[in-house]
């Protein structure tokens, strides 16, 4: 059974299968008559709206339930939630504080799981920013991607959908906020090698793509005035854009605190892809969706 917690759950013919399939208008309904759970302990407006849709688009029906109603391993163990959910479902996906709880939902067996996001990683958001960057540069081989800010869980899925994808990353973080040596392990062990930076305009240099995500993530909110102080050399204006490679885009994944990681010229600028991207997570999702019940998508009895 194939479940999707991480980038490298997928190698890379089937990466590219999975962006080919968001991209296919008229989808089959393969979720006619079934269901998909999305269990939310942490809140999102993108990923609830765009994984519900997903669902509708193929003829499935979206049960959305926040973490608090189910009482992962205080009512009921995670395993004996995902054995439920099953009953019901054709795919679990589970948006969570710990990564460790999708890896044990995923060790039941049951089901297919699709993280929406954990504390180490967010591959859903790495499908539609590499599905972004297809379309407006024509392709991913050979392009280059600088990642400025907090080397977070966006970063690290996104370290290893570009090298999945022929593409090279730079991260540029103050210090102390880049990957941590467990995570380059990790990162290294999948063949993703970023350049690591703490300068931002080296990094943004001559780059097809240039990225930045909040300098305070949820729950990180007692760091708000440290982080806002160190990362403010590393907000991107027009004018560390303009270093970057002519006809370069701008991603951000959302939410965006204007003034803070990014201005309103680059958010509202010609480069920007925001919204496509935006967009994207709903078509990513689906293509995901296909994927996985293309090829272990029979129906339970």
């Amino acid at each position: 059974m194939r479940h999707f917690l991480e980038i490298d759950d997928l190698d890379a013919v089937e990466l590219a299968e999975v962006l080919d399939l968001a991209t296919l208008e008229g989808p089959p309904k393969v979720l006619a008559g079934r269901g998909v759970s999305l269990l939310f302990e942490k809140p999102s407006a993108r990923t609830r709206h765009s994984s519900e849709m997903a669902v509708v688009q193929l003829g499935g029906h979206p049960v959305y339930f926040a973490g608090s109603e189910v009482g992962l391993d205080v009512r009921e163990s995670v395993e004996d939630v995902t054995r439920t959910l099953a009953q019901y479902h054709a795919v679990l996906g589970a948006r969570v504080f710990d990564h460790g709880v999708v890896e044990r939902m995923a060790a039941v067996g049951v089901a297919p799981v699709v993280n929406l996001l954990s504390d180490r990683a967010h591959p859903c958001q790495a499908l539609a920013d590499l599905l972004t960057i297809r379309q407006s540069l024509g392709g991913l081989e050979g392009r280059t991607v600088a990642y400025v800010g907090d080397a977070n869980n966006v970063a690290r899925s996104l370290a290893i959908a570009a090298a999945r994808s022929g593409m090279a990353l730079r991260v540029a973080s103050p210090e102390g906020y880049g990957f941590e040596p467990a995570d380059l392990a990790r990162l290294d062990a999948t063949g993703a090698r970023p350049e690591l930076l703490e300068d931002p305009d080296r990094a943004v240099a001559g780059a097809d793509v240039v990225y930045t995500d909040t300098w305070v993530s949820m729950g990180q909110e007692e760091q708000t005035a440290v982080r806002r102080e160190l990362f403010e050399p590393y907000r991107i204006d027009g004018a560390r854009l303009a270093k970057a490679a002519p006809g370069a885009i701008f991603l951000h994944c959302l939410p965006a605190h204007r003034g803070d990681e990014v201005t309103d010229d680059v958010m509202d600028g010609a480069a920007s892809r925001v919204w496509p991207q935006a967009r994207n997570r709903m078509h990513a999702a689906r293509g995901l969706l296909l994927f996985l019940l293309a090829d272990h998508g029979g129906r339970r009895d």
